[in-house]
């Protein structure tokens, strides 16, 4: 048998070559996933390059100093008018939206609501249809139901309103047949039933606003009862495009929040709830990073920022964009951010997809604001 001859020198040359290229080969690998990976994700220093939707915001001025802020900061956002009993009455929030909305119809639309004063009248669906038509006539693109049907109104008999009545169907109705996105609050979260000592937040807010902390209230609906009848009112209207403000009233369980998206198709819930968030991410931070990448069809970045009058404008610019920037911390990196009261958690880190998800295209989707906003 004619053994084959080996070329040593040939030999020799192919290994000096394998042994010197092969680190170049690998660092050039190395350097071409590290890019890739790089893609993948924004950094905090993208913030002011990213366009990006605050869905959930409340003028009360007729100060430009907020929208120039948000201009500042690439951002757009929808301002809410809702029917509360304290503050700018619901007249007064719509005529500032409207007026805002035809100085600046590039940054910003608005969302309308309607009263209950004349609840029970014979014509009251009626009439709050016609106001509805109305509203969007002005430019309104969405509608607000606030937390006083379920927590205040009550009927001729003196019992609850809840937002599953028959009386509000023909409104929804409407609202479900014309494709109109239905932004709700519904009662409060899980902690107004706490004592202000027993809470994780909100504290204050309850303080001052003792008709809402429900704790002092054992006889109005339970947080069980706005639930069931927010949850039974979707079942009644599957086709109703509905987004719920504050996490759905959900912030306390993430795996309470995703049976309803997993139950409710044509349901989104607004983020801003964002210290219920980062205590989430705080005490398990693998379960709430999947929740944002299961769910990222579904997740609609908001803040519920109150703007009122003020005399300093440099503080609201200034409290404005720390909002804004401390939130892109949270979603977009994994750095260290400190929760007041618990202690250090790290930011979730989404990938770019999610984050353009949930800072703009989801407002695409289940808000029409390509009407309103101009591109």
């Amino acid at each position: 048998m004619i053994k084959p001859k080996i070329n040593v020198n040939a030999f020799l040359l192919c290994f000096i070559i394998l042994r010197f290229c092969f680190p170049f080969i690998a660092l050039s690998q190395d350097r071409h996933l590290a890019e890739n990976k790089a893609q993948q994700y924004y950094t905090l220093n993208d913030f002011y390059s990213v366009k990006k939707f605050d869905t959930h915001i409340h003028l009360n001025t007729y100060q430009d100093i907020f929208i120039k802020q948000a201009q500042r900061d690439n951002f757009c956002f929808l301002d809410i008018v809702d029917d509360r009993p304290f503050g700018l009455p619901m007249e007064g929030q719509q005529k500032i939206a409207i007026y805002d909305v035809k100085r600046f119809p590039k940054t910003m639309v608005f969302a309308t609501t309607f009263s209950v004063k004349n609840w029970g009248d014979k014509d009251w669906a009626e009439q709050t249809i016609a106001s509805l038509k109305q509203s969007f006539s002005d430019g309104a693109r969405a509608v607000k139901i606030w937390k006083n049907i379920g927590m205040s109104l009550r009927d001729k008999n003196g019992r609850f309103v809840m937002v599953d009545d028959p009386g509000l169907k023909p409104v929804l109705d409407y609202l479900e047949k014309g494709h109109i996105a239905v932004i709700a609050h519904n009662g409060e979260p899980k902690d107004c039933w706490q004592p202000l000592d027993k809470m994780a937040f909100g504290k204050d807010y309850y303080g001052e606003h003792p008709e809402y902390h429900m704790y002092l209230h054992p006889d109005y609906p339970t947080y069980n009862d706005q639930i069931d009848a927010r949850d039974n009112m979707l079942t009644k209207h599957p086709d109703l495009n509905f987004v719920g403000a504050h996490l759905g009233t959900l912030e306390w369980s993430l795996d309470e929040l995703a049976k309803r998206l997993d139950k409710f198709p044509n349901m989104s819930v607004d983020l801003s709830r964002m210290p219920y968030l980062q205590l989430h991410a705080l005490r398990n931070w693998q379960k709430t990073r999947d929740f944002f990448i299961k769910y990222q069809d579904r997740l609609l970045y908001g803040t519920d920022m109150a703007i009122n009058d003020t005399k300093i404008p440099e503080e609201l610019e200034k409290e404005t964009h720390a909002t804004w920037l401390s939130d892109w911390k949270f979603y977009v990196t994994d750095d260290k951010i400190n929760l007041p009261g618990y202690g250090n958690l790290r930011g979730v880190k989404l990938p770019k997809s999610v984050i353009d998800k949930i800072y703009l295209k989801n407002a695409e989707r289940w808000l029409p604001i390509k009407q309103g906003v101009e591109n």
